[in-house]
């Protein structure tokens, strides 16, 4: 029986399913290789690898904490004022805690001591001096500290507490500075910046916070918006030390 013309035409194509069943794995390989490369592209900034962090911030972070700003004023037995130097560093202590901005002062004077007579008329006139640098009345509490059998120049010290930021102390070398196969930088690395950073804040509360933003100044915003309506120049005059840079 010959077969007809048409009846190889109407064959179906699809392949064997061993030929089938050998393709879907190459298929899936590629897919999970596909996979792979886009999670390379990740984010690895948050990977740590080591025991020592490669960050000296995180090493050495600027820690805001409580601390207590004092000095001692030494009083011999035959004082009955403050000394010039003493009254100098009285006055500074003053300075320093107005622009620290804290409420209020300690005055310790001490008891049972050889020179306690002489140390209660000294710290009178350590008050004075403090309320002639504007530190209030309410402001300096006057409290008495036992110094029993102290026979020297027992001092009246001056305490306040307030908000300090630090970082921990430098000069720590856990680690030998010639080993340098993890190319990282050594653990002392940053502590001396961080630390002079730290100095330099003017008020620690900064670090913890924004602070609060000034009401608007509808005087000069008033100002702004006629200057404006009027196409005059809005901006304010620069100053005198301000320079133009034309040379």
């Amino acid at each position: 029986m010959t077969q007809h013309p048409s009846a190889s035409r109407l064959a179906p194509a699809n392949p064997p399913r061993q030929q089938r069943s050998a393709s879907t794995p190459a298929r899936l390989g590629l897919a999970f290789s596909a996979l792979a490369l886009l999670s390379a592209c990740g984010n690895v900034h948050n990977v740590e690898v080591g025991a020592i962090p490669d960050d000296y911030r995180t090493r050495h972070p600027i820690v805001v904490s409580q601390a207590e700003t004092a000095i001692d004023i030494p009083v011999s037995s035959s004082e009955s004022k403050l000394t010039l130097s003493s009254r100098s560093r009285v006055e500074e202590f003053a300075r320093h805690f107005n622009a620290d901005k804290i409420d209020t002062m300690r005055v310790l004077v001490p008891y049972g001591s050889a020179n306690e007579r002489a140390a209660e008329q000294v710290s009178r006139d350590v008050v004075k001096v403090l309320r002639k640098n504007h530190v209030g009345g309410r402001q300096i509490m006057v409290m008495p500290y036992s110094a029993v059998g102290d026979t020297g120049p027992t001092p009246i010290r001056l305490a306040y507490s307030t908000l300090v930021a630090k970082t921990g102390p430098c000069g720590r070398w856990p680690a030998d500075l010639g080993d340098t196969s993890e190319n990282k930088n050594y653990f002392n690395f940053g502590c001396a910046s961080q630390q002079n950073l730290a100095a330099q804040i003017a008020d620690p509360r900064d670090l913890l916070g924004p602070r609060g933003m000034d009401p608007a100044d509808a005087q000069r915003r008033t100002t702004v918006i006629d200057k404006y309506r009027n196409g005059e120049v809005t901006s304010a005059d620069a100053m005198d030390a301000e320079s133009d840079y034309d040379w």
